[in-house]
């Protein structure tokens, strides 16, 4: 399905993280300088402190000045790093109080003592309340801080479930990792004997008929013709054989997708050669497709010959085989996949996230089948320093509710995305933006308007599950990665909820806490 934008209600107010408060004598600029130093310390490196409170004691120049900060909170495990393997728990467990650290006039902060068992002192913001709503039905959310690693939130955030189009993000990782941004994927023509030619796909969906299309800078059919009119001068064509044999052609539909999803227009049966998407009208991004693709991309290889003067092809027979020839007489290939992702992903087009799916799989060795997705993911997520155990992948667009990826492994294939590890930036770079572009650009509405431009998320939609997930630039300028999955609830009640608790993470940033 396509992602739409409905107006979100106002958000609840999170509350306000608490500040240490400080009292100085004198040398205010300097105590301000040392309390501001220990609070960042704190937040980069959390220790827990002893129940009750600590006091120091901070001496400034030669007339001394007296500061005493106090703080209280519960003790949890913090989150694995951002490059970690292993997905972070939840579980809490109780470590021996430190001593407390004295701090000295001339003290680094940076020299307070690790203890990876605490949260920071100045968490105290939670998102609770939104993540409460009833509009999320059964939620599953995970948050982190990008830049430290650590889990701010998770409600169910470990529990792998339905991703929606969410899952194209783990698709353009995986054809980033496997094909690179740069690979084109081809259509060619090959010579067979007896006056036979051969179009053969290799997963290109965008290859146009040349009468509109919703991918700008498709190769043509046109461009096919005029090659093969080239080659062949005066010889004509008796036979057209349209070879979808790169992947196996029984293999085209998913038994869990509705097949409302191809008469209404959002997806086509999954092919290797096909024209335009299938779509009936080329320049429309929701086209009604057909039954049998790869017979109208040959009746419209046909037509494009017989535009070309190629002798014979007006009344040439289609018939669809795989190709018994490598005499190759025409070529054209697809837009860079940087260019497919940036298309596919504003709009979350299934079709191309399809193909990239594909044709993943089939340059990988793993021969395109839609079976054979979950280890090639498994085996590209890994290459980002990912632990990809346990995902279930059925589809490339994420129209499968058995699909099977936690929020938790979204979020950390987020901080890769985010910081453009490895090619990302090109997924990075195509995120719809809160109330800015694509399939967000009119949500983020109301009290919910303060994460706009601050939010570079994709979306997802099929009938059982609304979800987002992408990364926030909060506004205390943590960057967080996240999560979101609403299960169960409808779609109107969904995506508010869904931008109001994102726009509570937004208000909390580095302050979140879990309850």
């Amino acid at each position: 399905m396509s992602d739409q934008q409905p107006t979100s209600p106002a958000d609840p107010q999170p509350t306000s993280p608490s500040d240490p408060q400080a009292t100085a004598q004198s040398a205010p600029g300097r105590l301000r300088g040392a309390v501001a130093a220990v609070r960042r310390s704190a937040a980069r490196r959390p220790v827990p402190w002893i129940a009750g409170g600590l006091a120091g004691v901070l001496v400034l120049g030669s007339g001394g000045a007296v500061a005493v900060a106090a703080a209280t909170m519960p003790t949890r495990p913090a989150a694995a790093p951002a490059t970690s393997t292993a997905a972070p728990t939840s579980s809490s467990t109780t470590p021996s109080a430190p001593s407390a650290p004295t701090a000295t006039p001339t003290a680094d902060a940076r020299a307070v003592p690790d203890d990876p068992a605490g949260p920071s002192a100045l968490r105290t913001c939670t998102i609770d309340a939104a993540a409460s709503a009833a509009g999320l039905g059964a939620f599953e959310g995970f948050v982190m801080d990008a830049e430290s690693g650590e889990t701010l939130f998770s409600r169910n955030g470990e529990q792998a479930a339905q991703t929606g189009s969410v899952m194209k993000t783990l698709t353009s990782a995986t054809a980033l990792a496997v094909l690179g941004g740069d690979h084109r994927i081809p259509t060619t023509v090959t010579r067979e004997s007896g006056g036979a030619i051969a179009l053969v796909g290799h997963g290109d969906a965008t290859l146009s008929a040349g009468n509109g299309t919703v991918y700008p800078g498709a190769p043509t059919l046109a461009q096919l013709a005029q090659q093969v009119k080239a080659q062949l001068g005066d010889a004509p064509v008796t036979t057209i054989v349209a070879d979808a044999s790169y992947w196996n052609g029984a293999d085209a539909w998913d038994p869990t997708w509705p097949e409302s999803e191809r008469t209404i227009g959002y997806q086509p049966r999954v092919t290797a050669l096909m024209v335009d998407g299938d779509r009936a009208d080329p320049a429309a991004a929701t086209s009604p497709r057909s039954t049998d693709p790869v017979g109208r991309a040959g009746a419209a290889f046909r037509t494009a010959l017989a535009n070309a003067g190629v002798i014979g092809a007006a009344n040439a027979q289609v018939v669809q085989r795989a190709t018994t020839s490598t005499d190759t007489i025409a070529s054209v290939s697809s837009q860079p996949v940087s260019t497919l992702i940036g298309q596919m992903i504003p709009n979350s087009d299934n079709t191309l996230a399809e193909m990239l799916a594909r044709v993943s799989s089939r340059e990988s060795g793993a021969g395109g089948s839609a079976a054979s997705l979950t280890g090639v993911y498994q085996q590209a997520l890994a290459g980002y320093g990912l632990d990809p155990a346990g995902i279930v992948i059925k589809d490339g667009s994420g129209e499968s509710a058995a699909n099977a990826v936690s929020p938790a492994f979204v979020a950390h294939l987020m901080v890769q995305v985010a910081a453009g590890a490895k090619g990302l930036g090109t997924l990075s770079q195509s995120l719809p933006v809160a109330g800015v572009s694509g399939t967000l650009s009119s949500r983020f509405t109301g009290a919910n308007a303060v994460a706009r431009g601050k939010v570079h998320a994709k979306t997802g939609w099929i009938d059982s599950a609304n979800t987002l997930g992408g990364y926030i630039d909060a506004a205390d300028g943590t960057r967080l990665t996240f999560a979101f999955y609403a299960i169960g609830s409808s779609r109107a009640a969904a995506l508010p909820a869904l931008d109001a608790v994102t726009a509570a993470a937004y208000r909390c940033g580095g302050s979140l806490t879990s309850s």
